[in-house]
């Protein structure tokens, strides 16, 4: 399997404007035909585009791109990576446009069955706000009488990994503080209630 570098084609760009490689050698790197490399060097494509430093960015080591401007018919070779995706872990998580709709029904499961969440936790987990978060917990959503809790693990909103993480932060959080942690009502309730949560 062939690893490619990020931004393929801004490094592509990088490669032509500052190493002495042949087209090849850069379409090659970059999983490109070597004529889209060139119409990129003519300035025919990728206007604009800033250049993307594979060497600053730990992708190839300069002595390698050396190595093969001194001979065109050796390959760039990517440097292995320890963290092949690393997944990012600031800021709301992105929601397709398609299970939007199903979120507030993933914000009553999580009010209703984990109390201890707060509500920062529940903005991470789901992409949400808090202004969404305290209209469900209010029933002041607008669309509050077809909300029906539903698990957001089930549904796609989150992992199964990251909701455990954020239950087990919050009760870790609740112990140190000396709280109690909250127990979600018992099961003949959570079926008579369409929604809602813990006062």
């Amino acid at each position: 399997m062939t690893t490619l570098p990020l931004m393929p084609k801004a490094t592509a760009v990088w490669l032509i404007e500052k190493t002495a490689l042949s087209f090849t050698q850069i379409a090659e790197f970059c999983g490109m035909h070597p004529l889209e490399v060139q119409a990129i060097a003519d300035g025919e494509v990728a206007q604009g585009i800033v250049g993307y430093d594979p060497v600053a960015n730990h992708q190839l080591k300069q002595e390698e791109i050396t190595r093969c401007e001194a001979n065109p018919d050796a390959r760039l070779k990517i440097l292995a990576t320890n963290n092949p995706v690393k997944r990012r872990s600031k800021g709301a998580r992105y929601t397709p446009v398609a299970k939007r709709h199903d979120r507030p029904d993933g914000i009553a499961f999580l009010l209703r069955n984990f109390p201890q969440l707060n509500d920062l936790q529940i903005v991470k987990l789901l992409g949400t706000t808090k202004d969404t978060i305290a209209k469900v917990r209010d029933k002041q959503h607008w669309n509050t009488p077809n909300i029906k809790p539903r698990d957001p693990v089930t549904i796609g909103l989150c992992s199964q990994t990251d909701l455990n993480a954020a239950v087990t932060a919050a009760t870790t959080r609740l112990e140190r503080d000396g709280q109690e942690i909250p127990q979600p009502p018992p099961m003949d309730l959570m079926e008579h209630e369409a929604a809602g949560g813990e006062e």
